[in-house]
């Protein structure tokens, strides 16, 4: 299966100009022939009005009618020019009144029908100050010609509220309940680095961040299953509102208890990353290392 991540920098309320840029590295992707046989492109969490809103009243004018606004719309264009499936996320408003609205994401067919509004299960804080938790628990399930997949969105794989057992793993057991092959979040995950740290640091992934989502599926790598299990990481780059964004796009293999990286992006890079998972991966993860 040949997979993308399209990971960007967004800013905030930057609607116009957060499209054009998407629009740009997509543009080049496809004239340099890497999209060609593509079947899935992941955007990131909230991916064309930007993450930081602080407030339901800084967020009301970008919120979108479910699966059928902006973000939507976009989707099913490049859906249809790409010949393959699109999943971007996007600010719901789910109610005329403007009570009920969740951070979802939407998934639509290559020939542009819409398969999936997933809402968001675990809210992070920023989420809270506009957001409401979404009304199924993750998903899993079929999805289209790509067959049975595991959804969430960033925050998902964390504890719940970061209050739940760490060791509950409740994204991830769903997923293993489920027996999904494939496995894909959303997210606008942060780095611990300050913007200037993150500015002044070598190009490269986000090693803290890699490794710590590799242990939020440990439930996943302890079993140690004779199916492949291919997870997808689609996170986003940049600096917004004071807050610097992990980047670390990547998409992984799971299979026997072994873990490696078919390839994977800086914490800083705005472009596309574009695997194909009949391809040998890259890199091998063992304990306390990963790809450089």
């Amino acid at each position: 299966m040949k997979i993308a991540c399209l990971q960007y920098a967004p800013e905030v309320g930057n609607l116009s100009g957060n499209i054009a840029k998407a629009n740009a590295i997509l543009e080049e992707a496809v004239a340099t022939g890497s999209t060609e046989g593509l079947e899935w492109l992941h955007l990131p969490e909230l991916a064309l009005t930007g993450y930081n809103f602080h407030s339901l009243a800084q967020i009301s004018p970008f919120l979108e009618p479910t699966a059928s606004g902006t973000s939507t719309k976009w989707a099913v264009e490049w859906a249809k020019h790409l010949r393959c499936h699109v999943t971007i996320g996007y600010p719901e408003k789910a109610s005329d009144d403007g009570t009920r609205n969740y951070n979802s994401t939407v998934t639509v067919s290559p020939a542009g029908e819409v398969l999936l509004n997933y809402r968001k299960t675990f809210l992070y804080y920023t989420d809270e100050t506009w957001a409401q938790e979404g009304d199924n628990r993750f998903f899993a399930g079929p999805l289209g010609t790509l067959g049975p997949v595991s959804m969430g969105i960033c925050m998902d794989i964390n504890p719940h509220k970061f209050l739940a057992p760490w060791n509950h793993y409740e994204f991830a057991n769903h997923a293993l309940q489920h027996s999904s092959p494939l496995i894909a979040l959303n997210m606008a995950w942060l780095t611990r680095l300050t913007p200037d740290e993150l500015l002044t640091q070598p190009p490269g992934p986000d090693q803290e961040t890699l490794a710590y989502w590799l242990e939020r599926f440990y439930p996943l790598i302890g079993a140690s299953k004779d199916d492949a299990v291919c997870l997808i990481m689609a996170n986003r780059s940049g600096i917004e509102g004071g807050v610097a964004y992990a980047g670390t796009s990547t998409v992984i293999r799971i299979e026997r208890g072994r873990t490696q990286i078919y390839d994977i992006l800086g914490k800083t890079d705005q472009r596309l990353l574009v695997v194909d998972t009949a391809e040998a991966p890259k890199y091998a993860v063992t304990t306390g290392t990963a790809a450089g």
